[in-house]
C-alpha cells in the first residue's frame, strides 16, 4: 500500500491529568523522545457513575504552567458542547471520545472550529458509521479531522477490546483520512501497547495515541493500560527504527502544530471544504 503521508504523530500522556508535576514528567519524556504532542484527559467520562471523572476545572493551573514550560500542544476529551468556551484557548486538538462518536450534536458544534479532531471509533460502530460521524465533523467545514482506531467489543475476553488494524488498512486505502492508533485503550495491557504500535505502523497509520504515567501502579484511572516514562521511551525508539522502513519520519512537537493547524484561539471556518471520501 502506498504511504500518503510521510510523517507520523506519537502523542502521549495519562488517562487523567492528576497533578502539575504528573503532567510535566510526562511532558519532558515526549519532549526527550522527540515525540509530537502531549494528552491527558481533563473531563472524564466512566462506565460507573461513582468513578473518577477527572479534575475537571482544577487542571487549567497545571496545563497552563506545563504548556508554557514546554510548549507543547495538549490534546484532550471534550464530552459536551458546552465546555467549547471552557477548553477552547487550553486544548489545542480536541478528541471526540468512544461513546460520543453517535452524539451528533456535540459534532454538529465542533463542526464550526477551525481546530484539528480526533475521533475515537465507537467499541460497537462499523467503519462505515464512524465515516458518517466524521461527515458531521466536517459538515460546516472542517478539514481537520482524525480517525483514531481504539479497538472494538467483541467476543473475546483476554483483552479490554479487540485493536481492530483491519480498519487502518481500509481508511488509508478508501478515504483520504489521517488514521490514528490508539494501543492503550485497545487492548487494556500494558505488555500489549508495544506489540501493537508496531503493527499500527506497518499497518498504514499515520500515528499513536498512548497512555503514559510516570507511576502507573498509582494512577487515578487506566493504570493498568499505561506505559511509564521509561518503557514509553523504548517504545520510541523502536518506532522509529520501524518508520524507517515505510519511509516515514517521527514529527516533532513543531512539525505536529503545523501540520494539525495548531492556533492559539479557536476560530470560526469562514469556508467549507472537506476530505473526499472515495467509498
Amino acid at each position: 500500500m502506498e504511504n500518503k503521508n510521510q510523517a507520523f504523530n506519537i502523542i502521549a500522556g495519562p488517562c487523567s491529568i492528576e497533578s502539575e508535576a504528573q503532567l510535566l514528567d510526562v511532558a519532558s519524556a515526549i519532549i526527550n523522545s522527540g515525540s509530537s504532542a502531549l494528552r491527558g484527559g481533563i473531563f472524564k467520562m466512566r462506565t460507573s457513575p461513582s468513578a473518577f471523572q477527572g479534575f475537571k476545572e482544577d487542571c487549567f493551573p497545571w496545563i497552563n504552567k506545563v504548556k508554557t514550560k514546554t510548549n507543547l500542544s495538549l490534546v484532550s476529551e471534550i464530552t459536551d458542547p458546552r465546555q467549547v468556551d471552557l477548553l477552547q484557548d487550553k486544548v489545542d486538538v480536541f478528541q471526540v471520545g468512544s461513546r460520543n462518536m453517535y452524539n451528533y450534536e456535540l459534532l454538529k458544534e465542533l463542526s464550526h472550529l477551525n481546530k484539528s479532531i480526533i475521533l475515537k471509533r465507537g467499541f460497537s460502530a462499523t467503519v462505515q458509521e464512524w465515516i458518517k460521524a466524521a461527515e458531521y465533523l466536517q459538515s460546516s467545514g472542517n478539514p481537520n479531522i482524525i480517525l483514531c482506531e481504539r479497538g472494538i467489543r467483541t467476543f473475546e475476553t483476554s483483552t479490554r477490546n479487540t485493536l481492530d488494524l483491519n480498519s487502518v488498512a481500509y481508511l488509508k486505502e478508501n478515504t483520504d483520512f489521517k488514521v490514528f492508533v490508539d494501543p492503550s485503550h485497545g487492548t487494556g495491557v500494558r505488555n500489549l501497547i508495544k506489540p501493537l504500535s508496531l503493527a499500527a505502523i506497518a499497518a498504514g497509520a499515520d500515528g499513536l495515541l498512548v497512555e503514559v504515567h510516570p507511576q502507573p501502579e498509582s494512577a487515578l484511572s487506566d493504570g493498568h493500560q499505561s506505559l511509564n516514562c521509561k518503557d514509553f521511551l523504548n517504545l520510541v525508539e523502536d518506532a522509529k527504527k520501524l518508520l524507517t522502513l515505510f519511509n516515514k519520519t517521527l514529527n516533532n512537537s513543531e512539525e505536529f502544530k503545523k501540520e494539525f493547524n495548531v492556533q492559539s484561539l479557536v476560530n470560526t471556518i469562514a469556508t467549507n471544504s472537506s476530505h473526499e471520501i472515495r467509498i
